[in-house]
């Protein structure tokens, strides 16, 4: 029953975004980060619904008067040299061509679809839509995460979709750290009562899913994204209050093997996890040092690196042999495309925050923009401050819902600079052209 509900609904969504291009993104980011064929359990599991909603969705927006231009700024400068230099890393990559190509074409994708969607939304209410469809597409499973703790005594870990890039307990429960910004966002945005209570248990559940995915590197995002939201919100003091409370009454909720696996943070030489992703970034340092400018390219979890790279006293802690992912954004970002590559992936966070504080002070006095997005700006620097701590140990680089979050700044940036563009354009229409200088006609 589910496979033919879900099936049915993608497929009836087709022609219309063969219409509306700008409906295939929101359709693209809803299957992309919620995956909901993979709650079925028959046919619809292997579904191509995201290749289809892909094909619609690019065939519409060649022919779509709703494409605008694509935005060119700080942000989006940095962006593309970023997905070049990738692209050129890709070429001088250790790993088989056809593995590097696969890897290539599906971060590629990720790209492409949120470039698109780039050219597709401006204004408030879309761009509003498109939060709501990824604090929902992933707040769906933090919601149902967290009535699972509550079920379970915070005794079973909680996870994401199968198959999605938040499916590990520890990636789901950083993308919901990244979240909880903007599910407060639509929480003051909202003005009917029951949409602001369901925004508010979502909050709350959503804060038990994190703790509840137990996982050390959220625990440790929750907490700075916790600080961020106080700072960063309307009434610092009251607000951070409330989260503490939260936060607080949710940790004491948790049993004591939860308590003992965050206390592990505090003696990392004990545990194997831990040691583990120290044994990681040596061995991607090593690599970096040795191929700083390209680095290793897509996929360095290999033996083959590891057999070249990895330290000597991993012997100590029986790693040798093994090999691990990068666990850290950062590391991950180096071992896989040098430092340039993580200069740049840095560089893209540092602009977007910058473009987001900018916007926040360029617009809190224009009475168009002052109730809904300097609040929002503000919102997307916490998410990414969340973002930028729970990375540090996970490799999630290549996350859609960080690139989305950015995409937020950019979105809210085109659209305000396109409003100033078109009053600037209807005043020179009204005015008329300068005149022309006075020069003699003589003959």
């Amino acid at each position: 029953m589910r496979d033919l509900v879900i099936t049915a609904i993608v497929i009836g969504l087709l022609p219309f975004i063969l219409r509306s291009p700008r409906l295939g993104a929101y359709v693209w980011a809803w299957i992309s980060m919620m995956i909901p064929h993979r709650a079925a359990y028959g046919f619809a599991r292997t579904m191509p619904f995201g290749q289809m909603v892909a094909i619609a969705t690019l065939v519409a927006f060649l022919f779509s008067k709703e494409r605008r231009p694509f935005p060119v700024n700080a942000v989006t400068v940095v962006y593309l040299a970023l997905i070049f230099w990738m692209t050129i890393t890709s070429f001088f990559a250790i790993n088989a061509p056809q593995v590097v190509l696969d890897r290539w074409v599906f971060v590629v994708k990720i790209h492409l679809m949120l470039f698109v969607t780039l050219m597709l939304i401006r204004g408030r209410e879309q761009i509003e839509r498109l939060i709501w469809v990824i604090a929902l597409s992933i707040g769906f499973y933090g919601v149902k995460g967290g009535i699972w703790t509550v079920l379970t005594g915070g005794g079973g870990r909680v996870y994401g979709p199968d198959g999605g890039m938040a499916a590990d307990n520890n990636a789901l429960g950083l993308a919901l750290v990244m979240l909880l910004p903007f599910f407060h966002y639509l929480y003051k945005m909202a003005t009917r009562r029951v949409v602001r209570l369901g925004l508010l248990f979502c909050f709350v559940t959503i804060t038990l899913s994190i703790l509840g995915s137990q996982s050390r590197g959220a625990l440790l995002a929750l907490l700075s994204m916790a600080t961020f939201l106080g700072l960063k919100s309307s009434r610092p003091v009251l607000t951070t209050f409330v989260l503490a409370l939260t936060v607080a009454m949710a940790v004491t909720f948790m049993p004591d093997s939860w308590s003992g696996r965050m206390k592990s943070i505090e003696n990392y030489e004990d545990d194997g996890s831990a040691m583990s992703r120290i044994y990681t970034w040596k061995t991607l340092w090593a690599l970096a040092l040795d191929r700083p400018l390209v680095g290793g390219g897509f996929v360095v979890d290999t033996p083959q690196v590891f057999a070249i790279y990895a330290p000597a006293e991993g012997l100590g802690h029986n790693l040798d042999g093994n090999v691990y992912v990068a666990h850290s954004i950062y590391f991950q970002m180096l071992g896989e495309h040098g430092f340039p590559g993580l200069a740049l992936y840095l560089l893209l966070g540092i602009t977007a925050w910058k473009m987001a504080g900018r916007l926040a002070r360029e617009t809190k006095e224009d009475p168009e923009y002052a109730d809904w997005l300097p609040l929002l700006m503000r919102m997307v620097q916490v998410s990414i401050a969340g973002y930028s701590v729970g990375g540090a140990f996970l490799s999630l680089a290549h996350f859609d819902v960080s690139y989305y979050i950015v995409g937020i700044a950019v979105l809210a940036d085109a659209t305000v600079r396109e409003r100033k563009g078109g009053q600037a354009a209807a005043a020179t229409s009204a005015t008329g052209p300068p005149p022309l200088p006075l020069t003699a006609n003589r003959q």
